[in-house]
């Protein structure tokens, strides 16, 4: 039973992120596609004659592209970064105001 609940939660994880995904198989074994894109070929991930494994290496890529977008250096917006300094400075100017009254 326990089997089945976690095989579902991967299941639902990579069709959350790719809703169209669906199982396709060929000579090479079993891959999950995305319209015409296996999802697992951006980490190299392979091919497997088991079907729950395909399931497996497909959340995991899943997983990776999700870390991989939160922290990557060029994913990160200058406005993001220039509102912040403005409010930092912001709030300087009006400590050193504050102190002299």
């Amino acid at each position: 039973m326990r089997e089945e609940i976690k095989k579902e939660r991967i299941k639902k994880r990579v069709l959350r992120d790719y809703p169209n995904a669906s199982v396709d198989y060929d000579g090479d074994g079993y891959k999950i596609m995305s319209g015409d894109i296996f999802i697992a070929r951006d980490y190299f991930m392979p091919e497997t004659y088991n079907l729950d494994q395909a399931w497996e290496y497909a959340a995991l890529a899943c997983k990776t592209t999700q870390n991989f977008n939160r922290s990557h250096p060029m994913r990160m917006d200058l406005s993001n970064l220039e509102s912040k300094i403005n409010r930092i400075n912001k709030r300087k100017k009006r400590a050193r105001y504050g102190k002299r009254k």
